[in-house]
């Protein structure tokens, strides 16, 4: 398309999945409110004011019987759009009064060849409120293009023809806790049925066997899925850090480090790695090789359409006041103080930085 031909705003459905969101789902809509036009909201299975809420504000409000498959019930949402673009939301998800603004430019500029548009995730914060954790999700998917939501548990859209990177976020605000146990008792179900889980579900499988602390049987299913070779690069490299994390918890250091360094075989060193590698070396007080971990990270691009997991800090703030601390333990206090001023450019309120900064302080005032 010319560059000079007028673009006409695509018209967006958002579709949704619920169940028993009556504390969230008000909050959510109202942050889409004028941003879409059309609603769909799929229940699943709602005992408390969910379906109520909906209603007030739109008259697509469908139910769905929960057969345990996240991407079965996102696709029935999906079906009922009737706009140009399908949006997808959770209900503990909220747009931002900048984020918006951003969507608005979005609506009135994309090319209507797009088929993907993808948007960043926000998902971890500090007290302040600043992102600690965020990733690239398909977050607008032309509509009856052919896409579909695969996996009954972590679902995604595998994209397809033209994709677009945009600058509003999708921010996740949670209001409870969910079921910790639920993923992993789907993909218990499934493998109990004789499934075979693709590549991204058996990823998927090791994390949730981490996160209920079966850390033998979480390394064995990363293995199993590095082994195989058929795994995106992002997930290979963030596998090598499970497997790193299990081999802590099961008291094998040594083999920790191997598993970071082993992501070095996939790409380019992430600073997430790196910091990784710091940690390890820093807990066993080897201070110089975890200040050349650190010192690496720092070097390390950012790249945030690369798509996997990304830690904000491990590109600043972290690896700086890490190293603080790395160089003073190594008697080079001055490094120290310049390190703990780089970190403060990143989070000047931080309470490590103000507290080194006394500490500088007092070295100071002793050595006058």
């Amino acid at each position: 398309m010319n560059a000079s031909t007028p673009v006409s705003p695509i018209t967006v459905s958002l579709c949704m999945i619920v169940k028993d969101e009556e504390e969230a789902l008000t909050r959510c809509l109202e942050s889409v409110s004028g941003l879409v036009e059309e609603i769909v909201i799929v229940d699943t299975g709602s005992t408390d004011k969910t379906r109520d809420i909906a209603a007030g504000f739109t008259d697509k409000v469908y139910s769905f019987t929960w057969i345990d498959d996240f991407a079965a019930a996102r696709n029935e949402a999906f079906s009922h759009a009737t706009m140009d673009y399908c949006m997808w939301l959770d209900a503990d998800d909220v747009l931002l009064e900048s984020d918006r603004e951003a969507f608005r430019t979005l609506k009135e500029t994309l090319d209507p060849a797009v088929s993907v548009v993808m948007a960043p995730y926000h998902t971890g914060f500090d007290q302040e409120g600043r992102v600690t954790f965020s990733y690239y999700r398909e977050r607008l998917i032309k509509n009856h293009a052919g896409m579909r939501w695969e996996g009954a548990v972590h679902e995604a859209i595998t994209p397809s023809g033209q994709v677009v990177y945009a600058e509003f976020a999708v921010t996740h605000r949670k209001l409870r806790p969910s079921d910790p146990d639920r993923n992993l008792q789907i993909y218990e179900k499934q493998l109990a049925a004789g499934a075979v889980l693709d590549p991204r579900q058996e990823f998927y499988y090791g994390r949730e066997l981490y996160y209920h602390r079966r850390y033998a049987e979480a390394r064995a299913v990363f293995e199993r899925f590095l082994s195989g070779g058929r795994g995106w690069v992002e997930n290979n490299i963030d596998a090598c850090c499970h497997c790193a994390y299990c081999c802590e918890q099961l008291d094998e250091p040594e083999k920790a480090m191997e598993a970071l360094l082993r992501s070095f075989l996939f790409d380019r060193p992430r600073a997430e790695v790196c910091c990784e590698l710091g940690r390890c070396f820093f807990q066993q007080e080897r201070f110089s090789q975890a200040a050349y971990w650190y010192a690496l990270a720092l070097t390390c691009p950012r790249d945030d359409q690369r798509g996997g997991f990304v830690c904000p800090d491990c590109y600043g703030y972290l690896p700086c006041i890490q190293l603080c601390v790395c160089c003073s333990r190594l008697g080079n206090q001055k490094q120290a103080e310049h390190f703990n001023e780089l970190a403060a450019s990143y989070k000047p309120e931080s309470p490590a930085v103000l507290h080194n900064r006394i500490y500088f302080q007092g070295l100071a005032e002793k050595a006058n």
